[in-house]
């Protein structure tokens, strides 16, 4: 075996500095001190010599030439076709409630087949079912009988436990059958349909009162108009949600049930139609607004006020429906914080909720110069001036807005021989926002009494709602209530049980 000689390099060589710190051979114990290479010396460059400076010659003058101005307008080069041309494509609608290129998509449960999913050729969408169609004659014309309205009743108590979802399927058979629709609805429709199941109780419970019956339905039917409703719509609205009942109802719906609600349907189209017609003859369908003032006054508490660009007709205790430019067609319910007053302004006050868009909208992003969308005026919280009967106004939170329209009317008007109590709910003592307003009125008429609740601090303590009868007694009394919905049905419930009749307890909840 042969061996290899391996020149082997000394240890200094193999040390290489690395920077500041770095190990040399003279730290290294045993190595031998190596002295450093002479840094070369410097080489001097010849300066270059400086350039005599020119002054520029100034620009020469450029003449202004103005093109004429074109009477015709600019040609518009036709697109590029492609070298290959690509095989025609009907056009899709704006809103498709169906995914018909991707029929598996619309269906996640037991027979649903994703393999076949992106083949719409092979496996298409079948059309949908067409709705039952109305009997023949006049028989769904005519006024519902009692027995009818017995059978109207006897369905919604088999609906409601699945309201919600007998209310989606409302929806979804309007927006397949008829998806020109869709754009009228808000992008969220949970509150939607609670609207529709809550109307439909009240319109079913209120049929043995015609008189406050077609004054609910006038209201719907005119609020409707901001929606962008016309009478076409009614036909179509009303097939589906009697196909919706007939699905929820199973084997208690029949031809005399669907044959009552046909008859029920009919006559609250008819009084929804004609109200709208006549309001169109004297009201526009909704009003822009314009921000003129925003003030913060608490806790997520602002006061807003607005400029209508049209006259805008109301009555203190009323409400309105408002739309922000932030959430297109979402409406939320406002009471006016102030009377009519001569330079035509709205007030309002609003309270930011923790999931409210439309609360939240107006309280951190609304300012002076933005525009909002009003709705017409609804409600039954107002006065009767020809009542001599004394007053007792309660305002939880932001419902002593309403509560100071009342009272600012009551003096406008003349409160005469009658007196006006003002019970002023809130939390916490910094929540009165209002308090020195009121008592400014209170300064100025004798007849005029305020007197603030505090549940959590000093002062009055205890809810509102469980006081209110503690603090009367209130009999002959005419109560007028605003604020969180359960303050007001617990307060309601409370001035009955103290001897107020309910015909004389006025608010603008729902009736449960």
């Amino acid at each position: 075996m042969s061996t290899r000689q391996l020149a082997v390099k000394p240890l200094s060589a193999l040390l290489v500095r690395s920077g500041q710190g770095s190990a040399a051979a003279t730290s290294v114990p045993g190595m031998p001190r190596t002295e450093p290479e002479p840094e070369p010396e410097p080489v001097a460059l010849p300066e270059p010599e400086p350039e005599p400076l020119v002054a520029p010659e100034p620009p020469a003058p450029v003449a202004l030439v103005v093109p004429p101005m074109p009477t015709e307008p600019p040609l518009v080069p036709a697109p590029e076709q492609p070298a290959h041309p690509q095989p025609a494509h009907p056009e899709r609608p704006a809103i498709e409630p169906l995914f018909s290129w991707a029929p598996g998509l619309n269906w996640a449960g037991q027979g649903d087949h994703w393999s076949q999913a992106w083949d719409a050729a092979a496996h298409p969408v079948p059309p949908p079912a067409p709705l039952g169609a109305e009997p023949a004659g006049g028989a769904a014309q005519e006024p519902p009988t009692p027995r009818d309205l017995e059978l109207i009743r006897s369905t919604l108590t088999l609906v409601e436990p699945v309201a919600d979802r007998a209310t989606a399927h409302f929806y979804a058979l309007i927006f397949l059958h008829h998806p020109e629709v869709r754009s009228l609805f808000p992008a969220a429709m949970d509150v939607q349909r609670d609207r529709l199941f809550r109307a439909l109780l009240q319109t079913a419970r209120g049929a043995g009162d015609p008189a406050a019956l077609t004054a609910y339905l006038g209201q719907l039917g005119c609020g409707h108009r901001k929606y962008g409703t016309l009478t076409g719509h009614y036909g179509p609205v009303g097939e589906c949600l009697i196909a919706a009942l007939a699905k929820y109802a199973g084997a208690r719906w029949d031809a005399e049930t669907e044959l009552a609600w046909r008859r029920a349907y009919h006559l609250i189209s008819t009084i929804m139609i004609e109200a709208a017609e006549r309001d169109a003859r004297t009201s526009p369908p909704w009003w822009q607004a314009e921000v003129v003032a925003h003030r913060a006054v608490g806790r997520d508490v602002a006061v807003l006020t607005v400029r209508p660009d049209q006259p805008y007709p109301f009555r203190a205790g009323q409400h309105t429906t408002l739309e922000t430019p932030w959430w297109p067609r979402v409406w939320r319910h406002y009471s006016f914080a102030a009377a009519p007053r001569g330079d035509g302004l709205l007030s309002f006050h609003v309270r930011a909720l923790p999931t409210g868009w439309v609360s939240n909208a107006l309280l951190r992003r609304a300012r002076p110069g933005d525009v909002l969308r009003l709705g017409p005026p609804a409600g039954r919280m107002v006065l009767d001036h020809a009542d001599p009967a004394p007053l007792l106004c309660v305002g939880g939170g932001t419902g002593i807005g309403p509560v100071t329209a009342l009272v600012e009317e009551v003096a406008a008007h003349g409160a005469g021989a009658r007196t006006l109590q003002v019970l002023y709910g809130v939390r916490h003592d910094d929540d009165l926002y209002q308090l020195d307003a009121l008592r400014e009125l209170e300064r100025r008429h004798p007849w005029l009494t305020v007197r603030p609740v505090v549940s959590e601090q000093r002062g009055q303590r205890g809810l509102l709602g469980d006081l209110v009868a503690q603090l009367g007694p209130w009999d002959g009394h005419r109560a007028y209530l605003a604020g969180p919905a359960a303050m007001v049905r617990r307060s309601a419930a409370a001035l009955a049980r103290a001897g107020v009749r309910p015909e004389h307890i006025r608010h603008d909840l729902p009736e449960q």
